[in-house]
């Protein structure tokens, strides 16, 4: 019983310590808390909030959004080229492919690919 409570409290003793330890090691000042803040994209973090956000680069990201989901999922139907029938193959890539080419095409269209008016 007596070695249940001294393995229990040096389970609680070591980390504390520990935690001291870099607490008061640690080299971070408060000249270090412009480098420890957020950076988001260029905003001010210590700005507002509730500041307008460029629709264009929400645009912009969402785009490289869909994107790289278009190459996660074109990797795996490569993959699987030498097990599948190459008709099957063709056709079902060449769908994802055109749908995808057109999504650009409407987007283009619509202008969200214009960064600079």
């Amino acid at each position: 019983m007596m070695s249940m409570l001294i393995s229990t409290m040096l389970s609680f003793m070591i980390p504390i310590l520990v935690m001291m330890a870099a607490t008061i090691l640690s080299k971070k000042m408060i000249y270090d808390r412009e480098k420890s803040s957020p950076f988001e994209c260029g905003f001010d973090p210590k700005s507002s909030a509730r500041t307008p956000f460029s629709l264009r680069f929400f645009l912009i990201a969402v785009i490289f959004l869909i994107f790289d989901v278009e190459i996660a999922l074109i990797i795996p139907i490569i993959i699987i080229l030498n097990s599948s029938s190459m008709i099957t193959w063709t056709i079902s890539i060449m769908t994802f492919i055109m749908i995808l080419l057109m999504g650009l095409y409407h987007e283009w269209n619509q202008g969200a690919l214009q960064w600079a008016d």
